[in-house]
């Protein structure tokens, strides 16, 4: 530690950047002494499932937000969405993105409208990328890429999020 440290981190943030995919579920420990102070559950309720098995859970983000906005109140910086989206099997319908997207987005307008100052949604991904744990194989991009040929084709989600942002212009 150097002096002057604890003033620089205790400066006000201009803005909070907030990463959701879905929730995670924990319980007690089963064995205190063994480390985490939780285990990791599944859900009780039954959720449609993303390619990476991920459940689709809207209502988490409203619950993240709104929880955030409850616990710092006007304390909390102004938020953004920096990531949120879902891996669908690629050249597959595209439906599937598109009804999380909109859940999703729908759950930041319940958050916004509960009080939280939410200032951009940012869905991730623009292209189909290589995943740390997964290589090529699962699917984010609202455009999908042909790795052999590096063809770009927009997804049926792209044209939905497009105009749903043009639709938002003043």
């Amino acid at each position: 530690m150097r002096d002057g440290d604890l003033a620089t981190i205790a400066a006000p943030l201009d803005g909070l950047g907030v990463n959701y995919y879905n929730p995670t579920w924990v319980t007690a420990p089963a064995d205190p002494a063994a480390g985490l102070p939780f285990d990791l559950a599944e859900p009780q309720e039954t959720y449609e499932r993303t390619s990476f098995g991920w459940p689709v859970v809207p209502d988490g983000l409203t619950e993240l937000l709104t929880g955030l906005k409850d616990r710092y109140g006007d304390a909390l910086p102004p938020v953004w969405i920096t990531e949120s989206g879902c891996s669908q099997p690629a050249g597959q319908h595209d439906q599937a993105r598109i009804d999380y997207l909109a859940g999703h987005i729908g759950a930041v307008a319940d958050a916004v409208a509960r009080g939280v100052d939410v200032r951009g949604y940012f869905t991730w991904s623009l292209l189909d990328n290589f995943e740390w744990a997964e290589g090529y194989h699962q699917r984010f991009g609202l455009v999908e890429v042909d790795f052999a040929t590096g063809l770009r084709t927009p997804r049926a989600s792209f044209d939905w999020y497009r105009a749903l942002i043009a639709s938002h212009r003043p």
